[in-house]
């Protein structure tokens, strides 16, 4: 275990008071480790229990790894960063935006409204992160029970065969196959549910799927242009029941409020919290310990993983606790830190860090959008289109990558209708309503205040849509994060650092993203809302990082060489060491990671009671 307390307060960062050459890894002596006595400004708990796996993190990949260990009898330990959070009490999803001091718009703290469901966003006071050479990637993180889970779109897709297997010549492939992952997703569908249609798409693989919500009307018209455009619409594939779930009785039905952003009171939607670590809470096998702020994975002399160390966020006191096994679920990025920052004799490089391979090949989603109104539903009858919180119709990507300019692809995340009133909502009426004629048939200048505005707000109310585009993001190793060598939180624990750069393949896709969307919005008849995008600002690409799906810093692979973890996410190196969320990724998909994750949290979970069988763990 390594420490060091002595910093420097600056621009609201702690920089530790060495110099890089300083900051070499140095352990404590031996026989000046005190546990529970008082050593200086040091101070480590030590609990004398043993768990037969610590999981720490608890969205998808940790939630779902302790729900099936804990079923299975294991005895589990969970640490998450945040608080405890159970939607059922702590969910704001019946509020309403007057309820705000803001009208729901969003805040530092709640970065996509003041009742959404994330608690964090890309800055936390006192938990800094760096940039280098002038990259940039932001890195949003979520400290709570369920992580990102209790806010996400719930929109969810199986990777296709050639994903996991691409021949494109530039995409690195998986160690593993669709047919390997399928019976995973298969049991995710079932335990979780999901809605969607049976299609049969290549590489757009069909699940179990609960019947889809309707189409709202701005997206039948979405449907009727993008069929004339060229472009493949289906209904959408979510993770919210719209039907109740067969053989659970904790869990109610959508009731289509469209707030699953907030999370769902009645459990309706997917969050790790309500549909994993609460019931695997109560099998009485997890132990959960909230406000957990992991520093490092502590390892013995022979590279074997014995424990975690934790600072707690209400005391501020380091302890460590002791695991037969080891799982990180604690986010791409967050795990990859605790790796880096877990050195020791046996791992002066970071945890199964060898290959240097920990931290690279960082992705993220790419990201880019357009949005419209409809004049022919101007003054539109109201009635309640709010629906699920999820997409209800998807473009799925369907063209043939030999003809572009670029690798891999992109899919579509449609959406539009009368949705409930908040700040911003509209899409900014005092724009578009110099735009049209208003009821006297005249032409009047935009903007306007009183009366004559909020008529304009009721007549334009529905009439708007939107479309965006989420892509593949190339896996490359000099897309990266590592640790900054002279910044830690005020956890004293480092942070990392980022370099993070889009090349020509992301940038031709966002502008086939913007020539797509254009092409739709024409031949639906609509008006263009969006600032046009062009060479100078990437197509309208979002940042890295901006998307929220960063996945690959742990990578799997069969060459030790090349990736830190075997097939099992397993590491090659310390072999009662598991990561389950989305670092494993070796090449990202246009889809959604999360069903992924879930899918092989499970199927290594599965693995871990295999080998706790055979005592290889």
């Amino acid at each position: 275990m390594y420490f060091n307390r002595c910093f420097l307060l600056f621009n609201g960062c702690l920089l530790l008071n060495l110099s890089a050459k300083d900051f070499s890894a140095r352990p404590i002596k031996s026989g000046k480790y005190k546990t529970n006595e008082s050593m200086g400004d040091i101070q480590i708990k030590k609990s004398p229990k043993v768990y037969d796996v610590v999981i720490v993190g608890s969205g998808a990949g940790g939630g779902m790894a302790g729900y099936v260990l804990a079923n299975a009898g294991v005895k589990v330990l969970m640490l998450e960063a945040g608080p405890y959070f159970d939607p059922a009490k702590h969910s704001s999803q019946f509020k309403f935006p007057y309820e705000s001091p803001r009208r729901g718009a969003s805040t530092k703290a709640r970065s996509f409204g003041d009742f959404d469901a994330a608690f964090g966003g890309w800055e936390l006071d006192g938990e800094p992160y760096t940039k280098k050479d002038g990259t940039q990637f932001d890195w949003f993180r979520s400290r709570m029970l369920g992580g990102r889970t209790n806010h996400w779109g719930r929109i969810s897709l199986r990777f296709g065969p050639q994903d996991f297997q691409p021949n494109d010549g530039v995409s690195e492939r998986w160690p593993i196959t669709y047919d390997e992952v399928k019976p995973y997703y298969d049991k995710v569908d079932r335990l979780i549910g999901i809605y969607g249609t049976a299609e049969g798409l290549e590489n757009e693989p069909d699940g179990i799927f609960l019947p889809p919500p309707k189409p709202r009307l701005p997206e039948l018209f979405i449907m009727k242009g993008a069929a004339k455009a060229g472009v493949k619409v289906i209904p959408g594939r979510g993770s919210v029941l719209t039907e109740a779930l067969p053989g659970n009785k904790d869990r109610g039905a959508c009731f289509f409020c469209n707030q699953c952003n907030r999370s769902c009171k009645v459990y309706a939607d997917f969050s790790a919290s309500s549909c994993l670590v609460i019931p695997a809470l109560k099998t009485g096998n997890l132990e959960l310990i909230s406000n957990a702020m992991v520093r490092e994975v502590i390892t013995d002399k022979n590279g074997v993983a014995t424990g975690v160390s934790y600072v707690n966020k209400e005391d501020m006191q380091e302890y460590q606790v002791s695991g037969k096994t080891i799982v990180l679920g604690a986010s791409a990025c967050e795990s990859a830190r605790i790796m880096l920052n877990s050195k020791s004799a046996a791992f002066p490089n970071g945890l199964a860090n060898s290959s240097n391979l920990v931290g690279k090949y960082l992705q993220d989603s790419t990201g880019a959008s357009q949005g419209g109104m409809l004049p022919q539903l101007m003054d539109r009858k109201r009635y309640n289109e709010d629906g699920a919180g999820s997409v209800h119709i998807y473009g799925p990507w369907m063209e043939d990558n030999k003809k572009l300019d670029f690798p891999r692809g992109y899919h579509i995340e449609f959406g539009g209708g009368m949705s409930m009133p908040g700040y911003g909502f509209g899409g900014g009426v005092s724009k578009l309503n110099g735009t049209l004629p208003g009821r006297d048939g005249k032409m009047k200048e935009g903007g306007g205040y009183g009366a004559a505005l909020k008529d304009d707000y009721r007549r334009f109310y529905g009439t708007t849509f939107g479309m965006a585009g989420r892509g593949v993001g190339m896996a490359r190793i000099d897309n990266y994060c590592e640790i900054d060598p002279r910044v830690v939180d005020k956890f004293g624990i480092p942070v990392l650092r980022f370099h993070y750069k889009w090349n020509n393949d992301e940038i031709n896709q966002a502008k086939h993203m913007q020539e797509t969307f254009t092409r739709i919005i024409h031949e639906m008849g609509a008006i263009p809302t969006s600032q046009p995008h062009g060479p100078e600002d990437n197509w309208g690409l979002e940042a890295p990082g901006k998307i929220i799906h960063e996945v690959g810093t742990v990578r799997m692979g069969n060459d030790q060489k090349k990736s830190v973890l075997n097939k099992w996410c397993q590491a090659h190196e310390c072999k009662n060491l598991f990561v389950v969320d989305g670092a494993p990724t070796v090449q990202q998909s246009d889809k959604n990671a999360t069903w992924t994750i879930l899918a092989l949290s499970m199927r290594t979970a599965e693995y871990i009671l295999e080998q706790r069988k055979q005592q290889n763990i």
